[in-house]
């Protein structure tokens, strides 16, 4: 039990974090009630323009960011918190999978919230962002093995 806690928990509480957010919690709406009077807190004379391109960006990033902490949190749980001898291209494929079907899931989710849009371009920079993750995991294990050399 005490290796599930400390390998699947974290996991689990992301899950949780993440679909939280994917309600109206974190809308477009609601990220711009804090973003949009910080940037202008920075900078008073900004465009509307440049305050919406802005926004997005912050947005499609939270996507990048949100996606490669699961998948460094599947990667860590699969490889500590089992006790199954798995190849490393399998734990790659089934966390890249993993984090691909959660990310349609999620975007599925968000098509029920009046608040939200559902989009597939939003999928894809999800499954950048698992990418990115198992890259920093790929890195992280090959100096570690290195180190050990």
């Amino acid at each position: 039990m005490q290796r599930f806690l400390r390998y699947w928990l974290p996991v689990l509480i992301w899950l949780g974090v993440m679909f939280v957010g994917s309600t109206g919690l974190l809308s477009a709406e609601q990220t711009s009630r804090f973003l949009v009077p910080l940037l202008r807190w920075l900078k008073p004379d900004i465009s509307a323009e440049a305050l919406a391109q802005i926004h997005f960006v912050v947005r499609k990033l939270g996507h990048i960011f949100e996606y490669a902490l699961l998948a460094m949190l599947l990667w860590r749980a699969m490889r500590g918190g089992t006790n199954l001898r798995i190849r490393m291209s399998f734990v790659f494929a089934a966390v890249w999978l993993t984090c691909g079907v959660f990310a349609v899931s999620d975007e599925f989710h968000q098509s029920f919230m009046p608040s939200r849009t559902a989009a597939s371009s939003d999928v894809l920079i999800d499954i950048c962002g698992a990418t990115i993750g198992l890259a920093i995991c790929l890195m992280s294990r090959a100096s570690t093995v290195r180190r050990h050399r």
